[in-house]
């Protein structure tokens, strides 16, 4: 039998955002029904990670996150020590992400990749390299600047018309909503609405296991 798989998201207190979860889960299932898919949370939301970890002997970790921040190094880290069981890496980033960001994209004068804020200067740098493949303007819904509001006003003064705005953020939650408050005239869905967020989960579980296996060999 498999090995489960157990995506763990970040959680939310938004009601769209926790439903898209559950439905890019429940998507996983459907397109393998031979496997045990369940699903934790590292933060807000029950169960946590670690709840679940402690009920499975076999399993691989699939973080439905697309950084390896704070809750991939501690809270998912700490959950499976000491149990062999492996995390895969984040979902982003990756090109698929980057394409479906694209197909949802309107026409426009400006476009801003808008990401959550990171200190890391790998994630920071990963983020730079989208924007340019989709030939975009960087800005963040928190933390780090430029802000996604300022450089929509930026963009504004400086005579763009049509400001586009291609949401990097897996699902609804608290950073979505402030980009359409940011100016902008459109904003792309979150990524886990599309086809190619499941695709990915079971492209990274399907990973672990072939490197899981070269390993026994």
């Amino acid at each position: 039998m498999k090995p489960t798989l157990l995506a763990v998201a970040h959680g939310t207190r938004s009601a769209a955002g926790r439903r898209q979860i559950r439905d890019l889960v429940a998507k996983v299932a459907r397109r393998r029904p031979d496997l045990d898919v369940r699903l934790a949370y590292a933060d807000v939301q029950r169960p946590h990670v670690k709840e679940v970890v402690a009920g499975v002997r076999d399993a691989v970790v699939v973080p439905l996150l697309l950084s390896a921040g704070y809750h991939v190094r501690v809270d998912i880290a700490d959950a499976v020590a000491g149990t062999g069981i492996p995390v895969t890496a984040t979902l982003g980033p990756d090109d698929v992400l980057v394409e479906s960001l694209a197909h949802h994209l309107p026409a426009a004068d400006a476009v801003v990749l808008a990401a959550a804020g990171s200190s890391d200067p790998a994630w920071r740098q990963s983020i730079h390299e989208m924007a340019a493949g989709l030939g975009a303007y960087v800005a963040y819904a928190s933390g780090s600047d430029p802000k996604v509001a300022d450089v929509v006003a930026d963009l504004r003064r400086r005579g763009a018309r049509r400001i586009a705005i291609a949401a990097y953020l897996l699902a609804d939650g608290l950073f979505y909503r402030t980009l359409h408050r940011a100016g902008a005239d459109s904003v792309t869905p979150p990524l886990c609405l599309g086809p190619a967020a499941a695709a990915l989960v079971l492209r990274r579980y399907e990973s672990a296991i072939l490197t899981t296996a070269d390993r026994l060999l």
